[in-house]
């Protein structure tokens, strides 16, 4: 007997005679398999149920049903008075580092954290000291963000001008560390199915959170300069691109600094199609001299955010989101349903830093500190593909595919160390950059030397077996 192929529905919409009884199981394949070729991509809108059934000339009740089994599966999520949406295939965050609990029994060289030393702890509980003799109130009893003065903002502006922005006609929001701010920017610069454009390789919470938000995003292109702009030009012709959400100085996985010319570019690109520039420059101004930030060349169109947490004390919760002037009411009201306001002490701590030099100082130690532990690390992976940027937080080193990627996280976890794999990190297919981010802080120097070590010991073993011995290559 000869079984007759059926073919399988890769676009969408599908064509309506292709639809087999039960229409409603052939419906929910037809939805299936166009998110599975990408023809549906998370985060997308499907449409109404009365339009779908009218489209594929359909019950209501048909179309209903379908939609139902794939919200029971978890493929879609209809959300109340919104619509019904795509959801990612890995929906939920995929921390890039270890538990509490496990990071016990590992030196953790996982998560970014800057070197923290006796002059922090003296330095925090100098500080302590002070606003317990002098307590404001606003940190007893404050309630709501209060309105800064000038002279109150001149601490503020000298530490973005390390950062390489000059406040001009813009609004500053004092948010809770980056998290926060790149939340406020995300739901001041996109409603509910527009699309986000980010480098291939990013920001490990981007993805989910733009689904929940219900934002589209999509992966560019980019090399060791930076996102690329025929990529980018690409998409924003072809797709209805919203804004581009970039992290130009050094914080991407792969470590690269945006050059000067690929940020040109992207203004440029920027204003022909009307995009908004969300940008990440959660370092602060660890890095030495880099290019300027793309809010110093497009301050109208760029939502500009950084931290105190990363380059100064990872407790020290403070972030600073920067946003042209006529955006500035829509994101204070993002800011105030999202997170009402700052956490008074922390904010009161980093205002006394910012002015009396503490931050400065830290910011210092901090650059020479991890610039040794970068020499450290290149010295030692000398001869294995690998990156990092002046002053980083960590380094790049690269896998020849998935299955090394798993086996040199394997292998380093066996003795005790723990990194972050570039799956972590993927916004565009995984096989476009395999390898793995190891944390430069956050150890003793003695322990993080150990844990390079390891590192390299375990990399260059692996980069020794032949390609033959890998698994199969994306």
């Amino acid at each position: 007997m000869i079984l007759a192929m059926v073919p399988i529905m890769t676009s969408w919409p599908p064509d309506p005679g292709t639809l087999k009884r039960p229409a409603y199981r052939s419906l929910v394949k037809a939805i299936e398999a166009a998110i599975q070729n990408g023809a549906l991509k998370a985060g997308e809108r499907l449409p109404t149920q009365r339009k779908l059934a009218y489209d594929l000339k359909l019950s209501v009740q048909t179309v209903s049903r379908a939609y139902g089994k794939l919200i029971e599966t978890g493929q879609i999520a209809g959300e109340v008075g919104r619509g019904t949406f795509v959801r990612a295939a890995h929906d939920e965050l995929r921390m890039p580092f270890v538990t509490r609990k496990t990071s016990r029994e590992l030196w953790d060289m996982s998560i970014l954290k800057p070197v923290i030393d006796h002059a922090h702890e003296e330095a925090l509980q100098d500080v302590l000291r002070k606003v317990a003799r002098s307590l404001p109130r606003s940190v007893l009893d404050g309630f709501r963000t209060d309105f800064r003065t000038a002279a109150e903002l001149a601490p503020l502006k000298r530490w973005l001008g390390l950062c390489g922005l000059d406040m001009g006609d813009v609004a500053v929001i004092a948010t809770n560390g980056s998290t926060s701010a790149m939340t406020v920017a995300l739901m001041t610069a996109a409603q509910p199915g527009d699309l986000i454009v980010t480098e291939d390789i990013g920001h490990h919470t981007l993805r989910p959170l733009t689904r929940f938000l219900g934002l589209r995003l999509q992966g560019v292109t980019v090399d060791e300069g930076g996102i690329c702009p025929q990529a980018l030009e690409e998409a924003c012709r072809n797709q209805g691109v919203k804004a581009v959400y970039i992290m130009p100085n050094g914080a991407n996985p792969l470590a690269f600094n945006m050059t000067e010319r690929r940020r040109a570019e992207v203004v440029d690109i920027a204003r022909r199609h009307d995009l908004l520039i969300i940008e990440n420059q959660a370092w602060g101004p660890l890095q030495d001299a880099p290019p300027p930030p793309l809010a110093a060349l497009a301050p109208e169109r760029t939502l500009f955010f950084t931290s105190l947490t990363k380059c100064l004390m990872p407790g020290l919760r403070v972030g600073y989101l920067i946003v042209p002037d006529h955006l500035g009411s829509a994101a204070a009201n993002r800011h105030l349903v999202s997170n009402w306001m700052t956490t008074g002490l922390m904010t009161e701590i980093a205002d006394r830093w910012l002015a009396d030099g503490t931050a400065e100082k830290l910011l210092n130690r901090q650059r020479l500190a991890l610039g040794d532990r970068s020499d450290y690390a290149m010295r030692t992976l000398e001869g294995l593909s690998h990156r990092t940027s002046p002053n980083g937080l960590h380094v790049w080193i690269d896998c020849r595919d998935a299955q090394e990627e798993n086996d040199l996280i394997a292998a380093t976890r066996r003795e005790g160390v723990a990194v972050a794999p570039a799956a972590s990190f993927s916004i565009g297919p995984h096989f476009l950059h395999t390898g793995i981010r190891v944390a430069l802080g956050g150890q003793s120097f003695p322990d993080f030397a150990r844990g390079m070590r390891v590192i390299e010991r375990a990399a260059r073993q692996l980069a020794d077996r032949p390609i033959s011995a890998l698994g199969l290559r994306a």
